[in-house]
């Protein structure tokens, strides 16, 4: 090293030495040098933190370092202190870990080093623990059986702020947590007693107590306990497939609770809660565990029954939860015979009927006058065939006239499964996009009674549309691909042109329902072109309730036809149009007006 360097270096050591011991008194304390500093306090906890401090490190000439602290400001080494012992480390800054400390405390806290000449002190820095998860204990495991037990804990320290929600948490695995199954047993400090439930059998479980304050959740100590061997866990499954003299059922064992399944199926009694006792169905395989579905057979018609699924180990017998269920009676059909028909008791009444896709619900659409009806399975009014109102809204034999409150059109409902039934007041007509009101309300259709039909004529754009009665989604009919009929809640039904439509709706015909939409027009020798090639189309006139068109026309004859095909036409005696008739004659040359009321098939040609 060249000398000059040398001598700027002594200089510059030189005058750190004069600046440091002209900040220094020779007493014990010394007034705060200004090369000694507290710089942090980092990593704050509940009881502990870290306190930063920075030094002008002199050689060895410091015999001590570190931090003292304490409750009351301007903490010295005769308080509580931490000394730093890196004595490895010889750089400026250092930093010691307080520990012991109490939750929800002010701490004061200042760096020291002492040398020869005394204790230096940095400057003071206060902090203030956080609230701490709150201390508690696990009580001991008591009344163990195969699905239940009996724990509980103790909250002894609440952490510094209040307890809000305590309990067990247990689990099949170790240390559980309260995302796992929990007990709720209130709140605050002190003892705490809970009920394990919902065990299995010959499992082992851990629990620990809990305890949530804002800080989060505290737990105590992990205890451990088996279950013996239980009975088994079943489920009994749903009735289904119910006819007059079978169903079909089924049960799922989804634990043998530590022993074998060695058998299991479905008991069934006319009273509730059967047991292996009454009449038994076993389960093919009757043993071990999981799903099976028994074929319930040889019941008797219109009878409440009861059925439970069962399984057996060497514990004991497990039952399912009891279902009930009515066997259908020997009806599909129920003649509705009342004041609307002059209680006509013959095949002149109308019906309403179940399918076998019903599920025993018999339906029909009749128009009633107010009064009453019965519903009848033959024509003899025999007692046995004869159900009216039993005064709570179900079927009896015979009892009382059911009411009909006003005339119109109802759908009237028995449900053979129960026995109950329904009239509904129905007012119908068409909804959608292709509809003058389109999805907002039903634009009406008128009944016509002659007819046993809603109908009307309304303008439709292309798009689509829905039956749709009492302006409630409750009663709304589509048509579902490949199907002939209207289904209840079915999809929409398609307009591919917009024209003047005749709308008719079939609910007469109970359970085949039918429907059409239908364009008008004529076509013929005597219509242009003149040769059956073209329809012109009729629109519709609102006032006369007719589809009509004037137009010249030539001697010869002409046809009503719909949608441009020869699905749907009419001919033959204007008075009395039929499907298919005969070519309708022009006599002569001349300007014509046609009109066509589809529904009553009745035409007229008049010469201008």
């Amino acid at each position: 090293m060249k000398l000059k360097s040398i001598y700027k270096l002594a200089a510059l050591l030189f005058t750190a030495t004069m600046l440091f011991f002209a900040c220094t008194e020779e007493s014990s304390d010394v007034r705060l040098d200004p090369k000694l500093s507290t710089s942090q306090v980092i990593d704050i906890t509940d009881s502990s933190a870290t306190v930063v401090g920075f030094v002008v490190a002199a050689g060895d000439g410091y015999t001590e370092r570190g931090v003292c602290y304490n409750t009351q400001p301007n903490p010295t080494t005769s308080d509580t202190k931490v000394v730093f012992n890196e004595d490895s480390v010889k750089g400026a800054t250092f930093s010691v870990t307080i520990t012991g400390l109490h939750y929800t405390t002010k701490y004061y806290a200042r760096a020291y080093a002492i040398n020869v000449s005394g204790t230096l002190y940095g400057e003071e820095l206060s902090f203030t623990t956080p609230v701490a998860l709150p201390k508690l204990t696990t009580t001991a495991i008591t009344e163990i059986t195969g699905s239940s037990a009996t724990s509980g804990g103790n909250v002894i320290d609440a952490g510094g702020a209040d307890v809000t929600a305590r309990g067990i948490c247990f689990a099949t695995h170790e240390s559980p947590t309260i995302k796992d199954s929990i007990t709720k047993n209130g709140d605050g400090l002190g003892e705490f007693t809970s009920g394990l439930t919902n065990l299995i059998g010959n499992t082992t479980y851990y629990v620990r107590a809990y305890a949530t304050n804002s800080a989060g959740t505290g737990y105590g100590p992990q205890i451990s306990f088996t279950t013996p061997v239980d009975i088994p866990r079943v489920i009994t499954e749903s009735v289904s497939e119910i006819t007059k003299t079978t169903a079909v059922t089924g049960g799922n064992v989804t634990y043998d609770c530590g022993a074998e399944v060695t058998e299991k199926g479905i008991v069934l009694s006319t009273s509730p809660n059967p047991t292996t006792a009454d009449t038994k169905f076993t389960a093919d395989p009757p043993t071990g565990t999981g799903q099976f579905i028994i074929n319930l057979e040889g019941l008797t018609q219109f009878t409440t029954y009861h059925v439970r699924a069962y399984a057996i180990n060497s514990k004991g017998t497990a039952y399912g939860e009891d279902i009930s269920f009515i066997t259908l009676p020997d009806i599909t059909k129920f003649w509705v015979v009342g004041d609307y028909n002059g209680w006509d008791n013959s095949d002149n009444a109308k019906y309403i009927i179940s399918t076998t896709s019903s599920g025993g619900l018999a339906e029909g659409y009749v128009y009633l006058t107010s009064g009453g009806i019965k519903l009848t399975t033959d024509h003899s009014w025999d007692n046995a065939h004869t159900f009216g109102d039993d005064g709570t809204g179900g079927l009896t034999n015979p009892g009382s006239n059911i009411p009909v409150p006003s005339d119109g059109y109802y759908r009237i409902r028995a449900n053979l499964n129960d026995m109950t039934y329904s009239l509904l007041l129905t007012s119908w007509g068409i909804i959608g996009d292709a509809t003058p009101l389109g999805w907002g309300d039903e634009s009406p259709l008128e009944y016509k009674a002659a007819l046993e039909q809603w109908i009307g004529a309304y303008h439709l754009t292309a798009a689509a549309f829905k039956f749709r009665a009492n302006h409630s989604w409750d009663y709304n009919y589509g048509l579902n691909a490949g199907d002939n009929f209207l289904d209840a809640g079915g999809d929409n039904i398609p307009i591919t042109m917009e024209d003047d439509y005749a709308i008719t709706l079939d609910l007469s015909h109970p359970n085949e329902y039918t429907f059409s939409a239908n364009r008008w027009g004529i076509i013929g020798g005597s219509v242009p072109p003149y040769d059956w090639s073209v329809d012109v189309n009729l629109t519709w006139d609102g006032v006369n309730k007719v589809f009509t068109k004037t137009l010249d026309l030539k001697a010869g004859d002409f046809k009503f036809r719909a949608n441009d095909g020869w699905d749907v036409n009419f001919g033959g005696d204007l008075s009395a149009l039929t499907q298919g008739g005969a070519n309708i004659p022009i006599a002569e040359d001349g300007n014509y007006t046609i009109t066509l009321d589809p529904w009553n098939k009745v035409g007229t040609v008049t010469k201008n």
